[in-house]
C-alpha cells in the first residue's frame, strides 16, 4: 500500500440515490492498494451522468496504475511535496479521463453532453496529493478543525468570491448545482491540483455536493471523528437524506493511522 512510512491508511465508501431521484449517476473508488480515491458526480441524463462518472473511474484507476507498472519509482518515494512526480501523475490520469468521456460521447447521441465532476485524492509518502474538477470536495480533518481542501468550481462559488450572495444566500440558491468546470464535456479540462502533508489521526472525506449541500462542514467533522470508519460514510448519507436528499449523496472517509 502506497502510504506514509510507519502509516497505513484505510477507506469506506457508500454513494446512495437520495430521496428524489429515481437513478444514481454518481460512482466512487475506493483503491486502498494504490491508496486512490475518487468521487465523480455525473451529469447528462440517465444514461449520460453515469456512464461520464463510471468512465471517470475506471480511467483513472487505470491510469494510475499504468503509470506506477512504468515507473515504480516514482511512488513509494516519501518524495515532498514539490519533489514529487504524482501529481503529473494524477493530472494525467484526469486528462484521460476527460478525453475518454468526450470521445465516447461522440459515438452515441444518447450521451452527448455528458460530463462529471471528479475529486480524487491519492496518499504516497508523508503526502496527500488532490487533484480536483467540478464542486465534488475534498476536506481534510486534523485535531479537531476541518479545512476544505478543494475550491468549487461552481457558478454559487464565483458569486460568492465576488461579493454579490452571501453564505446563506449561497446555501439556497437555485444556481447551486451549477458548475463552471467538469470532466468529459469538453475534450480537455483545467484541473487543479493540490498537496497537503498527512499525519497519523488526519481523515480525509471526499464527497459529492448532494452530501456538502445538506451536511455542514462541522457536521461532517463531528460524525467522522465520532463514528467508526465502518459507519462514518453511512451515518453522512442517512443525514443528507434526513434533510431531503434532493440529489445523489456519495461520501468516502480515509483515515491515516500509526502502522501496528
Amino acid at each position: 500500500m502506497a502510504a506514509p512510512p510507519g502509516l497505513r491508511v484505510a477507506a469506506r465508501g457508500v454513494t446512495d440515490v437520495g430521496q428524489k431521484r429515481d437513478h444514481n449517476e454518481d460512482a466512487f473508488l475506493i483503491d486502498e492498494e494504490l491508496a486512490l480515491f475518487v468521487v465523480a458526480d455525473g451529469m447528462g441524463g440517465h444514461a449520460g451522468g453515469g456512464t461520464a462518472s463510471r468512465l471517470a473511474v475506471e480511467t483513472i484507476r487505470s491510469q494510475v496504475r499504468s503509470a506506477r507498472e512504468r515507473a515504480p519509482e516514482t511512488f513509494g518515494t516519501g518524495a515532498g511535496i514539490e519533489d514529487s512526480k504524482l501529481p503529473d501523475v494524477l493530472r494525467e490520469a484526469v486528462e484521460k479521463a476527460c478525453a475518454v468521456i468526450f470521445d465516447t460521447a461522440q459515438t452515441d447521441p444518447d450521451l452527448a453532453g455528458m460530463g462529471t465532476t471528479v475529486t480524487a485524492a491519492l496518499v504516497d509518502g508523508p503526502t496527500a496529493f488532490v487533484a480536483h474538477v467540478g464542486d465534488s470536495r475534498c476536506y481534510l480533518l486534523r485535531a479537531g478543525r476541518i479545512y476544505q481542501v478543494s475550491e468549487d468550481h461552481s457558478l454559487v462559488n464565483e458569486q460568492l468570491k465576488a461579493g454579490a450572495i452571501s453564505i446563506d444566500e449561497a446555501r439556497h440558491s437555485r444556481f447551486r448545482n451549477i458548475i463552471t468546470r467538469s470532466v468529459g464535456f469538453e475534450h480537455e479540462v483545467q484541473v487543479d491540483l493540490m498537496g497537503l502533508e498527512v499525519e497519523a489521526g488526519d481523515a480525509l472525506v471526499v464527497c459529492c455536493d448532494g452530501l456538502s449541500n445538506l451536511v455542514e462542514d462541522d457536521e461532517i467533522l463531528r460524525i467522522v471523528e465520532a463514528a467508526p470508519l465502518s459507519e462514518a460514510p453511512e451515518r453522512l448519507v442517512a443525514l443528507a437524506n434526513d434533510r431531503g436528499g434532493d440529489d445523489n449523496i456519495t461520501a468516502i472517509v480515509v483515515r491515516v493511522a500509526e502502522k501496528t
